[in-house]
């Protein structure tokens, strides 16, 4: 059986209604043990700093382009707001995108220049510069209060946002699950729509038979599995995942098992169908190539959607985009999901971080900005307390679409060892399976390769 969310979840989501939570990796036991220790150090040192509206000081806030905070506009209003309450603090912001934003930090990094707070994932925060030694201990924002808030949404969030020791580097601000998309009309034309359940679920069996029927309606292009780049991954890897039920790490986020049963299974499924001429592959696209076919209406579904894709292609599109889960043999879908938030780089100094602090509570938790921070995000709250932060909004129905999905959140693996080699180990893998390479053999290669890369980063 499948991974359900808890009754709180479903409560929450029902109650109140796209572009990646687990332990972390445990990279260099040292290395965090020194990071803690640190990390301990200077979080002591900056609630000895002052306090409120008497802090005063310069800090900088790099953030990738998680909704509109890659927004200048929306970004100024919010330290505007900010301002009001802490006029002391000068907040200097940097904006990220996902093509260079990583060489960005690894240079500040290594220059010691790293801003003071970041806006991203636990990928990057807890897994990747958290385990490294960079990131500040900010558990003492983790109140019982803000634990038991979270949790009632989603277990995995608060373990996703702490490393195997327990500490936290990250603050959560909101979270999605990423599904598919299907073109409403094409299928209403091919009379598909009746292998998908009215709560947007399907089988595996069913579709194949959309496939088919999509196929002999005329349809030339039913659907891509892109493999050009990691771009979108979390799509392909939920498509492969989900076919049989198979897993994409083992429970500890410590070994890569695309080499199970259930996810060999699925590969060669999507090899069969592609064979078959049922779907197709592109071994030069990635995730924004498929997209822009599939709001051409060149396509008749997407494997990377989410809320903010609803969103972004709403004015361009001339057909009904709905949004569905991925396949599942059993019916019962985990989805991949993204969780944003809050991190401290440990840059030395008690007083900037002690404003750093201030800033994220304000945005996090500040009862007047919480509810318009996750708004800005375009995504959902991760405090059960925050509700339909949508209600009576002009984005209610369309994120109405999606939040019934929230259910389906599978285990949050992003946090794995090597995360960023594997990514690129996947896209290759993809490829060598529908250029022909057997899938037994594909699917070794990366998994060698991704052990390879597990050690190393535990060198």
């Amino acid at each position: 059986m499948k991974k359900q969310v808890s009754l709180a979840l479903a409560a929450v989501m029902a109650a109140g209604m796209l572009a990646a939570c687990g332990g972390s990796s445990s990279s260099a036991a040292a290395s965090s043990a020194a990071s803690s220790e640190a990390g301990s150090t200077a979080s002591a040192a900056s609630n000895e700093a002052a306090s409120g509206d008497a802090l005063s000081a310069d800090i900088t806030l790099w953030t990738y382009p998680v909704g509109n905070f890659k927004d200048e506009a929306s970004v100024n209003e919010l330290i505007a707001s900010f301002n009001q309450k802490y006029p002391g603090i000068n907040v200097k912001v940097e904006y990220l995108d996902y093509s260079n934003g990583d060489d960005q930090v690894t240079a500040a990094i290594e220059a010691g220049t790293t801003p003071d707070i970041i806006l991203e994932g636990p990928e990057r925060l807890v897994a990747n510069w958290g385990a490294k030694g960079k990131m500040l201990d900010i558990s003492d924002l983790w109140t019982d209060e803000v634990t038991s808030d979270i949790s009632a949404v989603s277990e995995s969030v608060v373990a996703a946002c702490k490393n195997d020791a327990g500490v936290y580097y990250e603050y959560p601000l909101c979270m999605t699950t990423h599904t598919m998309a299907i073109n409403k009309e094409m299928f209403e034309a091919a009379d598909a729509l009746q292998y998908i359940n009215d709560d947007g679920t399907w089988t595996t069996e069913n579709f194949e038979k959309a496939l088919q029927a999509l196929k002999d309606s005329g349809v030339d292009t039913t659907c891509i599995v892109y493999c050009g780049a990691q771009g979108g991954d979390q799509g392909t890897r939920a498509l492969v995942n989900n076919l049989y039920s198979g897993k994409f790490t083992s429970a500890d986020h410590q070994t890569y098992t695309a080499d199970s049963a259930e996810n060999k299974k699925a590969l060669q499924q999507l090899v069969d169908w592609s064979n078959a001429g049922l779907i197709s592959y592109d071994a030069s696209f990635a995730a924004a190539d498929e997209l822009q076919l599939f709001a051409n209406g060149t396509i008749a579904m997407s494997f990377c959607w989410n809320a903010s894709n609803q969103s972004q292609y709403a004015s361009s599109v001339t057909f009904t985009p709905m949004p569905v889960v991925f396949p599942s043999d059993d019916g019962v879908p985990e989805l991949c999901g993204g969780i944003w938030g809050f991190g401290i780089f440990d840059n030395g100094d008690a007083n900037r971080a002690a404003a750093a602090k201030e800033f994220i509570k304000f945005v996090c938790d500040d009862s007047d900005q919480a509810v318009e921070s996750v708004r800005m995000t375009g995504f959902f709250p991760v405090r059960a307390s925050l509700g339909d932060v949508y209600a009576g909004t002009a984005d209610e129905d369309r994120m109405n679409q999606f939040s019934g999905f929230m259910k389906y959140l599978g285990d949050y693996y992003n946090v794995a060892p090597a995360w960023a080699e594997q990514r690129t180990e996947w896209w290759n893998m993809l490829q060598r399976c529908f250029m022909g390479t057997p899938v037994d053999e594909s699917v070794q290669t990366y998994v060698d390769n991704c052990n390879a890369a597990i050690a190393a980063s535990k060198a």
